[in-house]
Formats: C-alpha cells, sequence, structure tokens
C-alpha cells in the first residue's frame, strides 16, 4: 500500500495545484486504480480476480427513512454540530458557505481528487477513525464497485425528495452530471471551431495541439474512453465515413480502440488540472490555435478571466461527455445526521446550483438547468453520455485502456 502520506487530500486552492503535486499524483493513482480494480472485482476469499468479474453481486439497497421529518433531522444534525465533505471540485466550498449559513452547523469542504478520496475512505474504515462523513463522487466504478458494497459507503435517499428523483438515480444516488467538452478559442477561430471531427484530433495537423487530462489520473476521461468501447462505435464509425468517405477498416478490437489509438499517438498535451487546460486554449495570451478538452466548469474563466472559451458546437459525433457525480455518506461517520442533510441539501436547487453554476443537470428532476455553456445547447443531443449500468464494467476494463493508452502515447 502507498505511504498514507502521500495519499493525504490536497486543499489547494480552485484551480492551484503545485506541479510536484501534479508529478506526485501521476505516479499514484495508476497503482491506486488497479489496485481499487482488483480489490472491488476479487471475491473475499482472495480466488482468482477473472472469476469475479463475471458476476458482480447487487449493491446493498438505498436507504430511506420510513419516518422521514426534515425538521427532526434538523435538529438532530445540530446537535452534531459538524460535518466534512469531500469533492473533487472547488465548489465544494461555496457549498459548505451556503450549508453553514442556512443551518449554523459548520461544514467544511474539501477539495479532493476523487482517488485519494477513496483510499482514505478505506483507510479511516479499517481504523474506526472516520472524519470525512459524505463524499461527492466522479468515479461511479470505484463506488458501485467497492465502497458501497464493502460497507464503506452508504446510500440515503431523502424520503421527501424521493419523488422528484428518477429510480434510476437512486442508487448510487445521482446528485448531478457534469461533462466534460472539447473546446476552442473563439477570438483565435472567429468563424467557429476548427475541429469538426473528432477524427480531425488524429490527423497529423493536429498534433500536439490537443490539450485534456492525463487519463491515468483522471477516472471520468478513464471511464468515458471504456464506455466509448461500451456503447460508442457505432457512432464513431459513423463519423469515420463522414469524415473518410469510407468505412472505418481496424486490427484493432473495436473503433473505439483505434480512435484511442489514434488520438494518444498524436501527441496529446498531457496536463493535471482543467485550470492549466483552459488556460492553454482561452487564455487572452494564447496566440496558437489548440483544442481543450476540459470541464465545462472552466467556462467561469470567461467571465472571470476574460477569457475566449467555447464548446465545439456541430463537432462529429458529439461535442464531449456527460458523467454523473454521486453523493455517498461514509458508513462509520460520526455525524450522521449532519451527512444526510448534507445529501437533503446537494439534492435541492439551492444546494446544487453551485455545483452547476457553470453548466450541469441536478439529479432531481424538479431543478432547472441554470447555466448553459456556450456551445453546448443541447446537453441531451451533443454529448456522449456515461452509461450508469455501465460503471462496473468501466471499473473491471480500465486498467486494460489504461495500459493501451499507455503503451501508444507519443
Amino acid at each position: 500500500m502507498p505511504d498514507p502520506g502521500l495519499w493525504a487530500a490536497q486543499t489547494t486552492p480552485r484551480g492551484k495545484r503545485s506541479d510536484a503535486i501534479v508529478r506526485r499524483t501521476r505516479k499514484l493513482i495508476p497503482a491506486a486504480l488497479l489496485a481499487l480494480a482488483a480489490a472491488a472485482c476479487a471475491p473475499s476469499t482472495g480466488a482468482d480476480v477473472t472469476a469475479g468479474t463475471k458476476a458482480a453481486a447487487p449493491l446493498p439497497g438505498a436507504s430511506i427513512d420510513a419516518n422521514f421529518s426534515l425538521d427532526a433531522l434538523v435538529a438532530a444534525a445540530k446537535k452534531e454540530g459538524s460535518l466534512t465533505v469531500y469533492d473533487s471540485s472547488g465548489d465544494i466550498e461555496e457549498v459548505a458557505k451556503a450549508f453553514t449559513e442556512k443551518y449554523g452547523i459548520a461544514m467544511e469542504g474539501v477539495k479532493s481528487d476523487t482517488p485519494q478520496t477513496a483510499e482514505k475512505m478505506l483507510r479511516e474504515h479499517a481504523a474506526d477513525n472516520v472524519t470525512i462523513d459524505a463524499a461527492m463522487y466522479e468515479d461511479g466504478g470505484v463506488l458501485v464497485g467497492q465502497l458501497i458494497p464493502q460497507g464503506v459507503a452508504k446510500t440515503w435517499v431523502p424520503a421527501d425528495l424521493k419523488e422528484q428523483i428518477p429510480a434510476e438515480n437512486h442508487n448510487p444516488l445521482l446528485a448531478l452530471s457534469k461533462a466534460t467538452i472539447f473546446a476552442y478559442n473563439t477570438k483565435l477561430s472567429p468563424d467557429g471551431c476548427p475541429v469538426k471531427n473528432v477524427w480531425d484530433l488524429t490527423e497529423p495537423e493536429w498534433a500536439g495541439k490537443l490539450v485534456m487530462q492525463d487519463p491515468l489520473g483522471k477516472p471520468t476521461v478513464l471511464s468515458f474512453l471504456t464506455q466509448l468501447d461500451a456503447h460508442g462505435n457505432q457512432a464513431l464509425e459513423q463519423a469515420y465515413q463522414t469524415k473518410y468517405g469510407k468505412a472505418l477498416e481496424t486490427k484493432e478490437k473495436s473503433a473505439a480502440y483505434e480512435w484511442i489509438k489514434r488520438l494518444s499517438g498524436n501527441k496529446p498535451v498531457l496536463t493535471g488540472s482543467d485550470e492549466d487546460i483552459s488556460g492553454a486554449v482561452g487564455a487572452p495570451s494564447a496566440t496558437e490555435k489548440k483544442i481543450g478538452f476540459m470541464s465545462i466548469s472552466k467556462f467561469r474563466n470567461n467571465e472571470d478571466k476574460g477569457y475566449a472559451q467555447s464548446a465545439c458546437e456541430g463537432m462529429q459525433p458529439f461535442v464531449g461527455f456527460s458523467y454523473p457525480k454521486y453523493v455517498a455518506i461514509a458508513a462509520k461517520s460520526r455525524h450522521p445526521n449532519a451527512a444526510k442533510l448534507y445529501v437533503h441539501f446537494i439534492m435541492t436547487e439551492e444546494g446544487v446550483k453551485h455545483e452547476i453554476g457553470e453548466g450541469g443537470i441536478s439529479g432531481n428532476a424538479t431543478v432547472k438547468p441554470l447555466v448553459t455553456p456556450p456551445g453546448l445547447s443541447d446537453w441531451k443531443g451533443q454529448l456522449f453520455h456515461t452509461d450508469p449500468k455501465g460503471l462496473l464494467g468501466d471499473l473491471q476494463n480500465r486498467q486494460t485502456v489504461s495500459d493501451f493508452w499507455r503503451l501508444n502515447h507519443g
């Protein structure tokens, strides 16, 4: 196991991570993901891992309090006095402020990458020394493949909001959906995105001009690649036909793997943060046309920093991908009622608006989108969507995809 000190949660300010942290994270995460995947897939007897991947045990059912009272929950939470919630987004700090202002309960929101959060929760649970009360998870595979089945985390659904949350979003509980999109600099390309097709990014003219997070350190990007192979091959084949006027021929296992091979071999610039991507693509000082594959949360830089960014509207067969963000409670939380109250809060517009302020969709169907990022007018039609039913498959297949990416990256 890695040194616990190396897995301490990173709490640097939004968008500001030192080079040392980025380098260290890149080195540790691939091994951590492999360890997590093996643990999730292997039976408790220590039998062959492959055998454990064939039939996953059903998730424990979501907990729903039969005699729910929000007033009673608030009173119980106030007696507990505080809570700590981990999230991969710095937006959790704004959520924490709003929660504390509303309920008078001290909430600490900690920005921490999902793999580090999962590792910390595993260690705390084993040591009976839990400091994380609840967490937001972008890595649904680890959540459904390990944390929930092993009893480290659990799903709780607010009874008074149950009917507002589609049944398929109950277990695990979908708090919101975010997106990672291909973006360009509107000042350098005033006539629109210079890339019209995802296969364009595999051509020599775009070598070294795609800036993206390293998939080996970003679970959502890795999940996107595994999901492409699961249910995106037809769309990729059609896009290839559109661009080249002929059917795709490949020696790889699928169109997805052929695209991954060509993309990774075309020298994409890999970073450790979306903030770096946004700066490389949209900053006022940018002089070279580049395409960024980044979170829509970075569109805040258009207003905050004077950046010129837009999604590659019309790009075939998709502009980017959406991914789910779940909320779960630590099974051994020392502030269980405060954790429940947080879950209730994040499942309402009052709470989730701080997470979807730059774009996103709440898991509560009654909460309407607040902002449409430039170039992303049709969330449903423009994006490749993560299939929640494939989360466990993502976890089981990610090492194969990781190795394939590593082998072909130029």
